[in-house]
């Protein structure tokens, strides 16, 4: 009797602030669709970061009779002493990944030399001996290279480096934005809909202040006035929470895996099970934002 009770309050209330409910629904929808775009916007970003962090390296290229450099002695290689040293400098860097240190010989530059110009006509203008001998160097982390750069950049033999700072400095920047602004995005988003179902919740209370105080007087418990709305702030906001999952599975499978994964075949791209995973935060946070601010909002009207 008293749960059939509670589910025709809580019907009643959603009838007779249709429009309110509408516009939590909507507001719901959007910001959850926003913070689940969020969602996986980091996951996609977490995808790319780790698939280009696995290729990125240093190069340092040994001095060889036929280029020039600061360290280099005019019409010769890099000794095998200076090798040894520049080979020690290396291993030896805390910010380099453990056999993280390959040798690339003139016989390895010129393989890949010919594989990567297979068919032009650049192939066949160069020889073995003019090669350039090299270091390889895989980083621990990626974003932290400035150590190797400095501790090789001025040893004799070490004709120059392929400082990747102008390249990643700028990479990494944009993708510490994107992610903060994301997260700040999808926190002002949330924080909006909360507060519109406070003021929802508070405005139908208020509009039953007395039939909450008739329910005060005859003995009825805070969690029985309470429930009602409960209810209804939960079916709102699950519908909108539904939506935002339907947006959400919409936006992966159209503009993802119809798209860009179609144009764009080198990056990571995510997929349903980011996308499960997104929902499932969506709907938890759904959730949570139609119950905290009802218990909020509803606590004061019980003292009636």
């Amino acid at each position: 009797m008293r749960l059939r009770h509670i589910f025709a309050e809580a019907g009643a209330g959603l009838r007779r602030n249709l429009t309110m409910t509408l516009a939590v629904i909507v507001t719901m929808w959007v910001s959850l669709s926003l913070f689940g775009a969020g969602l996986l916007a980091q996951q996609e970003v977490g995808l790319a970061k780790g698939k280009w962090y696995d290729k990125i390296e240093i190069t340092v290229f040994l001095c060889s009779k036929d280029v020039s450099g600061d360290n280099c002695t005019p019409g010769q290689d890099t000794t095998e002493s200076q090798k040894v040293v520049i080979r020690q400098a290396l291993e030896s860097n805390p910010e380099v990944a453990q056999d993280g240190v390959y040798f690339e010989s003139k016989h390895d530059a010129f393989e890949e030399f010919q594989k990567a110009y297979e068919g032009n006509p650049l192939k066949g203008s160069l020889t073995e001996d003019q090669m350039q001998e090299s270091f390889r160097v895989k980083l621990k982390n990626p974003e932290q290279y400035e150590g190797v750069v400095s501790s090789v950049q001025g040893l004799p033999g070490v004709q120059a480096i392929q400082d990747l700072k102008q390249i990643l400095d700028p990479l990494f920047s944009w993708i510490n934005l994107l992610q903060w602004g994301t997260i700040i995005a999808s926190a002002l988003l949330l924080l909006a809909a909360a507060l519109q179902i406070g003021n929802t919740i508070r405005l139908t209370a208020f509009a039953r202040r007395r039939e909450i105080g008739i329910m005060r007087l005859v003995g009825a418990s805070n969690f029985y006035i309470t429930l009602p709305f409960l209810m209804e702030s939960v079916i709102a906001a699950l519908i909108g929470a539904g939506f935002a999952c339907a947006t959400l599975a919409a936006g992966v499978y159209f503009i993802i895996m119809r798209k860009a994964q179609v144009s764009i075949q080198a990056i990571a791209w995510i997929g349903w099970h980011q996308t499960l995973l997104a929902m499932a935060a969506v709907a938890i946070v759904g959730i949570l934002l139609a119950v905290i601010p009802t218990l909020v909002t509803t606590r004061k009207y019980l003292r009636v």
